[in-house]
């Protein structure tokens, strides 16, 4: 199974610290600024790629020097860096990606960034959003555990129109066979009442999101 770990050129204070995921990445992708992000941890960036627009000839010198390959694209291209580096790891024929730096930036690009997890689904790959404060995850009907990891609140939300059949075990506020709808906040701030909870839907696509307030 191959895990790539893609980090793009989000706000750096928002990032986690990359170096607790050594261990469960086995491809590490820089998207432009995200190589020196990369770099400035000490982690070796199998490839490095991008327009590098938002780096200076220093930074870029820094990156060239970490980097085991480098791929440069033109600024005027149709896909953004991020999306380069997603396919990149299809081709590494990854079947978890691992998508830090994507958030806390632009608005258009963030949300961008969310939309690019349900294509990966639709493929069968397993595809997470992490920064300092989020773990953001798109998941197909079925059941699922999910435990505390010190993380404070869990949130649901429909992806889809609708998002049918939720039940939440284990939690301070359980669910039985509830429909959730795009606009509906009944599913924000939820927390379990245990280590661990379980959950499950039937219908729809489901938006997971375990986060704390970052400081």
């Amino acid at each position: 199974m191959m895990r790539v770990g893609i980090v793009g050129n989000g706000p750096k204070e928002q990032l986690p610290n990359l170096l607790t995921y050594q261990e469960e990445v086995d491809f590490w992708i820089g998207a432009d600024r995200g190589a020196l992000y990369l770099a400035e941890h000490g982690i070796t960036i199998d490839i490095a790629l991008g327009d590098f627009d938002s780096v200076t000839e220093s930074e870029y010198a820094i990156i060239e020097k970490h980097a085991e390959l480098f791929d440069k694209y033109p600024v005027m291209k149709n896909q953004t860096d991020l999306e380069i580096a997603i396919e990149m790891g299809k081709k590494k024929e990854a079947s978890e990606f691992y998508l830090f730096g994507v958030t806390g930036g632009r608005l258009d690009h963030a949300l961008m960034n969310l939309q690019l997890l349900y294509p990966l689904l639709q493929q069968g790959k397993r595809a997470v959003i992490l920064d300092k404060g989020n773990h953001i995850e798109m998941l197909e009907p079925g059941s699922y555990s999910v435990e505390e990891e010190g993380y404070s609140y869990i949130s649901f939300l429909a992806f889809t129109p609708e998002a049918a059949g939720l039940t939440l075990t284990g939690f301070v506020y359980p669910l039985e066979n509830k429909t959730i709808h795009w606009g509906s906040s009944l599913c924000i701030s939820n927390e379990l009442s245990q280590k661990k909870g379980t959950f499950s839907f039937s219908k729809g696509i489901l938006i997971l999101v375990k986060s704390y307030d970052a400081v």
